[in-house]
């Protein structure tokens, strides 16, 4: 379920969102980018950040409308990964954030061409009992896109071969607690993969897991 939100709250969620990722050095000057949602004047698209501009100087203001057709409007060009974005937005409807970074741990597992396994029941987070990898393509081309649009048809993240890692959620809050989930649990694998190959969790004890996170942290307070 999704909370109704103005577009001056979207563009500050998008802009605090890059403001945390480079506070939490997930990001670095202007590497990766982050959208929201936002239909204008009745068509459907999304608020991305521009191309080149890094996170102290960006503002509200800044932030640029793509439409489902590729039509732009605002005063900068669009990241040049707004293609996969979009991607995300027509295959999961419901989706209302996407985030994308460059962040260390997951880089550096992508660049090894490796999925991230259900070897800790968290990864559930993302939506299934793996984070799949998408295999490398040239950054802002339309193969990427539809690869992207494909991994995340029944997950929140993926990680991008050589590249680094997409999530997304129902709110920006969400894809934020995916993103940076994420990039935690790749921290944990690349840790215990220099000792060896972690034992995987199966698939009844992921269902499971998954199944549990559907209702966790909604349940409402017993009175009496």
């Amino acid at each position: 379920m999704t909370t109704a939100i103005t577009e001056a709250q979207a563009r500050d969620a998008v802009v605090a969102a890059v403001r945390r990722l480079d506070a939490l050095g997930m990001n670095r000057g202007s590497t990766g980018n982050a959208s929201h949602r936002w239909a204008a004047g009745g068509a459907d698209g999304m608020l991305i950040t521009p191309t080149g501009m890094g996170a102290d100087e960006l503002q509200p203001a800044d932030l640029v409308w793509v439409g489902v057709d590729g039509r732009v409007q605002g005063a900068w060009q669009p990241s040049s990964e707004w293609h996969f974005h979009q991607a995300v937005y027509r295959t999961r409807p419901e989706l209302q954030a996407v985030v994308h970074t460059h962040s260390t741990h997951a880089t550096a597992l992508a660049c090894l061409d490796r999925p991230l396994p259900a070897f800790h029941y968290m990864v559930a987070v993302a939506g299934g009992d793996d984070v799949p990898l998408v295999p490398y393509f040239t950054f802002g081309t339309e193969t990427l896109s539809r690869a992207v649009g494909a991994a995340m048809q029944a997950r929140d993240a993926c990680l991008l071969a050589h590249h680094g890692l997409v999530a997304a959620g129902t709110s920006m809050a969400r894809a934020m607690k995916v993103v940076q989930e994420v990039e935690s649990l790749c921290e944990v694998y690349l840790k215990a993969l220099a000792v060896g190959e972690p034992v995987l969790l199966n698939a009844a004890q992921m269902a499971e897991v998954i199944d549990k996170f559907k209702a966790y942290g909604r349940t409402a307070l017993r009175q009496g």
